[in-house]
């Protein structure tokens, strides 16, 4: 399988399809794994943006991430968040190919869902129950840094999305920040300029 991917990858790297043209719109869809502290999940973005060079675009990214995570030592249930965040890419293209390292970061709000976990406690006869327990958790403001590649119209990136931590009390805390890793293509952009 990881054979079949790296020829995938290789084959777009040496495609000649020309990606982005600076005045041009695009829209990027993504989908990946994420990587929250002590879990995993799966992430889904669209994400509009303008070029505002050859080599430079901004854009407003919505995603959204179901994950399950650490809560202190307790694993809690899966839970969603969804943000919202400015972005600017800068790709290393000359022009000549459709291949196109790049680096981005950006800014945004984080709407962070509630965490449930599993709470026990002893009933009759000392017998574990164990009862569902639920804890609001707040927005935040946070950013983002990514990195990755273009081929023709498809994307491969990691991103690292810096949440601030959550204080439940107790010595008990949220950490959510999380690493994304994703594969996306996107509709438009025109062509790499000469």
């Amino acid at each position: 399988m990881k054979k079949i991917i790296f020829a995938l990858l290789l084959m777009l790297a040496v495609d000649q399809v020309r990606a982005q043209e600076v005045g041009k719109f695009r829209v990027g869809l993504e989908a990946g794994y994420t990587i929250p502290d002590g879990g995993g999940g799966v992430l889904l973005a669209i994400e509009p943006k303008y070029n505002i060079a050859d080599n430079m675009n901004i854009g407003i990214r919505f995603e959204s991430a179901a994950m399950a995570k650490n809560v202190g030592p307790l694993e809690a249930s899966l839970t969603a968040s969804t943000s919202f965040a400015g972005t600017f890419d800068y790709y290393f293209n000359s022009g000549s190919s459709s291949f196109a390292p790049f680096f981005g970061a950006g800014v945004g709000y984080n709407s962070l869902g509630n965490v449930g976990f599993d709470a026990g406690t002893f009933g009759e006869d000392d017998i574990l129950v164990l009862d569902e327990a639920g804890i609001d958790v707040d927005s935040k403001f946070g950013g983002l840094v990514r990195a990755g590649f273009e081929a023709g119209k498809f994307r491969l990136a990691a991103t690292y999305n810096f949440i601030g931590k959550t204080e439940l009390g107790e010595g008990l805390e949220v950490k959510n920040s999380y690493l994304g890793i994703s594969l996306g293509f996107y509709l438009g952009g025109g062509k790499w300029k000469k």
